[in-house]
C-alpha cells in the first residue's frame, strides 16, 4: 500500500498509503468478493448405509469425490490467482525520481530551481519504490515557499488496489478538515486530498496530494505550503491552481515513466 510528504519538519498532510503501517498488514478474514475464499457450506457425508451394500458405498464415495473435486477446483484456481503476475503496465522506478518527476506547472510560480533535490528508494523483489522531495522557491527568496514531494510504488507481490482505495477514498472521514475528491482520467482511480486554511489571503496553509493508482503502481504528488510567507501584496496560488497543476503533471510523469 504507499505516503510521508516530504522530510521537512513544518510539512503534513496524508502520507503514503503503503507506508502507514495501521493500515496494511490486516490479518486475512473471509472474503465476500471471492467465491473461493468462502467458509461453505459443504454437503456433509454422512455414515455408510447399514448392510454395506455397493450400492450405498457407490453414493458415498461419488459424494466424497465430488466434494474433494470441487475443494481442489478452488482451492487451484485461488492459487493461480493469487500468484498471477503483477500489472505493472510498463512502469519502470527510475534510482533518481526527482530527476523523472515533472513538475513544469509548478515552475511559473516557482522559478527558482532546487539545486540538491532529497531522494532515495528501494530495490526489491516485493516492491520497487521512488521518492523525492523539492524545496519550491519564488524569484528572490532565502527560504522555501513551498514544498513538493513524490513517491512511486510498483507492487510487485501483492495488489495495491483494495487498500488504496480504502485509505484515500476515505480519507476525509479519518483526517478531519481535508476534503476528498475522485479524479477520473488518470489511471484506474486517483483521488485528490486538499486541506486549505487559507480563506483566499497570504495567510494560512494550504495542502494538497494527488494519488493515482494505475493497475499495481502507485503514484503520489503532494504539494504543501505556508503563505506566511507571501509578501501581502501578492497573491498565492489557490486551491483551484494547485489541484490543476497536480493533475498536469502527474500525466505528463506517469506518461514518462511508461515510455
Amino acid at each position: 500500500m504507499g505516503f510521508p510528504p516530504a522530510a521537512h519538519a513544518t510539512q503534513t498532510g496524508p502520507q503514503s498509503v503503503y507506508a502507514q503501517p495501521t493500515l496494511v498488514g490486516h490479518p486475512v478474514q473471509p472474503q465476500p468478493g471471492n467465491p473461493y475464499a468462502q467458509p461453505g457450506p459443504y454437503p456433509v457425508v454422512g455414515p455408510p448405509p447399514t448392510g454395506g451394500g455397493g450400492a450405498g458405498r457407490a453414493v458415498l464415495w461419488a459424494v466424497a469425490g465430488a466434494v474433494a473435486a470441487s475443494a481442489a477446483w478452488a482451492a487451484g484456481v485461488f492459487l493461480t490467482a493469487s500468484g498471477a503476475d503483477a500489472d505493472l503496465r510498463g512502469y519502470t522506478a527510475p534510482t533518481n525520481l526527482c530527476t523523472s518527476t515533472d513538475y513544469s506547472s509548478f515552475k511559473a510560480e516557482y522559478t527558482t530551481e532546487d539545486s540538491a533535490p532529497a531522494h532515495n528508494g528501494i530495490k526489491d523483489d516485493a516492491l520497487d519504490e521512488g521518492l523525492c522531495n523539492l524545496s519550491l522557491k519564488k524569484s528572490g527568496s532565502s527560504y522555501s515557499d513551498a514544498y513538493l514531494y513524490t513517491q512511486l510504488d510498483l507492487h510487485k507481490k501483492t495488489d495495491p488496489g483494495p487498500e488504496f482505495t480504502a485509505s484515500w477514498k476515505n480519507y476525509g472521514d479519518s483526517h478531519k478538515g481535508y476534503d476528498v475528491e475522485s479524479v477520473a482520467g488518470i489511471g484506474d482511480e486517483a483521488y485528490l486530498v486538499s486541506e486549505d486554511t487559507t480563506s483566499g489571503s497570504s495567510s494560512g496553509s494550504l495542502y494538497a496530494t494527488l494519488a493515482v493508482r494505475d493497475g499495481w503502481v502507485t503514484y503520489t504528488m503532494s504539494y504543501s505550503a505556508y503563505y506566511t510567507s507571501y509578501a501581502a501584496d501578492t497573491d498565492p496560488p489557490t486551491l483551484a491552481e494547485v489541484s490543476a497543476w497536480l493533475k498536469t503533471d502527474t500525466r505528463a510523469t506517469l506518461r514518462d515513466l511508461r515510455s
